[in-house]
């Protein structure tokens, strides 16, 4: 295996590069430390794909990569036999610079592999590749984008069959491949015009949009209540300048929302986002232009739509200004309000599910138990709820109504296996309107809920740790948690540990004492003695830990008491 140095040489020396991407290698010669960043070791494969910075190097996202996981990828395909490659893989992508230009280059990969390709016409929301696979039936779906991360990102999101991202043996699979290929003359491609032209590479667009949307439209349960205030409601809606441009406001129109005001100057598709610093809708001061205009249209509700449109933000009327909802408030707020259509408008199966994160609110349990809803847990990402999902089906056991996670992402339907901010913007609008109707916001929605079912508070914290030394502290922070294992946190003794990665549950007084009814995710889970839970995971697809306080108590200040509590302990993990 080639150090660094050896791995940078190599990169200057090969005829693959362009003479603009030798001369970006040639400039950090003198830059060790930089070198080294772009070189120590290839960016890892896992079931989220790759993502990573867009800069030529072997730890970054290029054109060298992007054809080397391709193969990789074509190979797992190709070994599935004749008909998964005729059923062949849809290709989709978002706003972000060179998105296009990677997807055509695996389109090409994929063609000159015998594999059949439906490409996307122009960039779509994520929702849509993972309903292109299921509606046409393909073998597998990638999608070129980096969701809500910084415009300096891309990433290589991978699907299989099912619509889901890809399961653990798929992604292994093609880790696998990638080792074994050379990255500069391991792989297969073809000229994208000759495989246009026979038909090995097919354009998709309008024709998936209208049947995608078809089923989007029916997931609305009480279309009524929008009728109700259709002259009065009024919605602000961002894409942050990504791939919700087209369809979100199309929806919501067809849902018979009347009063839809675009933010003009976010609506212009632009992978530099210029507008905001990050195009995350859980960052509240990336709304400022659309609080503008709904305070100037005199908006009753906002919503935003990141850029690969999975993931949905939403602020609320707040006196003179708004205020955000989080995305486990909205995730509680949604499930109690599908419940109560379902049930209204007499559409409720009769054995309703519901899926969320293991991160996720436990006020969400709360809500289905005593609506008579059966709820699991799984790890955090849709691929595992999607994986439920599938058991529930294929079991007969329940028809699940709704599945989220905490980071804002929502699911409904059986057309698509990931989070949908398209669906869910629909919904949102829908369960708006309704409370609208009863002279209420979200926020007073969600007061009305605590008052039902008890208060809840949580707080998600990142700690963000780049570079190969943050890679490093990383480890060292999981893997001393897991050897001394604290008894108690700010002050508060530790009931249990629930250790993801093995399945353990531990007692500190007494060891183990159970197991996990799932296991294989780096992940503590520290149960606390007041009722709290304090939970630690590094980020898949991002150099940071993220730690999840999730609080109950008697009151809100109680429960606001317990994170501040927590967070300074939780900040000093970094240190």
């Amino acid at each position: 295996m080639r150090n660094y140095k050896e791995e940078y040489q190599r990169w200057l020396d090969s005829p693959a590069l362009s003479e603009s991407e030798w001369e970006e290698l040639n400039s950090i010669a003198d830059d060790e430390k930089e070198i080294e960043s772009r070189f120590f070791a290839p960016l890892e494969f896992g079931t989220a794909g790759l993502r990573g910075t867009m800069k030529v190097g072997l730890h970054h996202m290029n054109v060298h990569v992007i054809r080397h996981a391709t193969q990789a990828f074509a190979n797992v395909i190709v070994s599935a036999g004749a008909e998964a490659m005729a059923k062949g893989i849809a290709i989709c992508f978002d706003c972000r610079h060179n998105s296009d230009v990677f997807a055509k280059e695996a389109a090409c990969v994929m063609a000159a592999n015998g594999i059949h390709v439906r490409l996307f016409d122009a960039l779509r929301p994520t929702p849509e590749l993972s309903f292109a696979v299921r509606y046409y039936g393909t073998t597998a779906g990638l999608n070129i984008t980096a969701s809500h991360n910084p415009k300096e990102y891309n990433g290589y999101k991978v699907y299989w069959s099912d619509g889901a991202q890809l399961p653990p043996q798929h992604a292994a699979a093609i880790a696998a491949q990638m080792e074994a290929i050379d990255i500069f003359d391991g792989f297969k491609s073809c000229d994208f015009d000759e495989a246009l032209a026979s038909g090995i590479i097919e354009m998709i667009g309008e024709d998936t949009d209208a049947a995608y949307l078809e089923r989007v439209l029916n997931q609305a349960i009480d279309r009524e209540v929008v009728k109700k205030v259709a002259d009065r409601f009024k919605i602000v809606y961002t894409p942050f300048h990504g791939a919700g441009y087209k369809l979100v406001p199309e929806t919501l129109h067809r849902l018979g929302i009347t009063q839809l005001f675009p933010v003009p100057e976010q609506m212009v598709i632009d992978g530099a986002f210029p507008t905001v610093e990050s195009p995350n809708p859980e960052n509240p001061e990336g709304f400022y232009l659309a609080i503008d205009l709904a305070k100037k249209v005199g908006s009753d509700l906002i919503i935003g739509t990141d850029p690969d449109s999975d993931r949905i933000g939403v602020m609320v009327r707040d006196g003179e200004g708004y205020t955000g909802i989080t995305g486990n408030q909205l995730g509680v707020l949604l499930l109690d309000y599908i419940i109560n259509a379902k049930r209204r408008t007499g559409t409720m199966p009769e054995n309703p599910g519901a899926v969320k994160s293991i991160v996720t609110t436990e006020m969400a349990k709360v809500v289905a138990e005593q609506n008579g809803v059966h709820l699991e847990d799984t790890f955090t990402g849709f691929k595992f709820m999607a994986e439920r999902v599938a058991e529930w089906e294929k079991a007969g056991s329940y028809e699940y109504i709704f599945a989220y996670e905490e980071s804002y992402g929502y699911m409904m339907g059986d057309y698509v296996r990931d989070k949908d901010a398209v669906t869910a913007s629909m919904m949102v609008a829908e369960m708006a309107a309704y409370y609208f109707d009863k002279g209420m916001n979200l926020k007073q929605a969600m007061e009305s809920l605590y008052e039902k079912y008890g208060q809840f508070a949580e707080k998600t914290l990142n700690l963000v740790m780049p570079g190969l030394d943050g890679l490093d502290k990383m480890k060292s922070i999981m893997a001393k948690l897991r050897k001394e294992p604290p008894t108690e946190i700010s002050g508060t003794e530790v009931l249990k540990i629930r250790d993801y990665s093995d399945g353990s549950i531990t007692v500190p007084a007494l060891g183990v004492v159970g197991e996990t009814h799932i296991k294989g995710s780096n992940v503590l889970y520290f149960e606390l003695d007041d009722g709290c839970n304090f939970i630690v995971r590094p980020s898949g697809t991002e150099p940071k830990i993220k730690v999840y306080i999730l609080s109950s108590g008697e009151t809100a200040a109680e429960c606001s008491e317990k994170i501040e509590k927590y967070t300074e302990f939780a900040e000093n993990l970094k240190k």
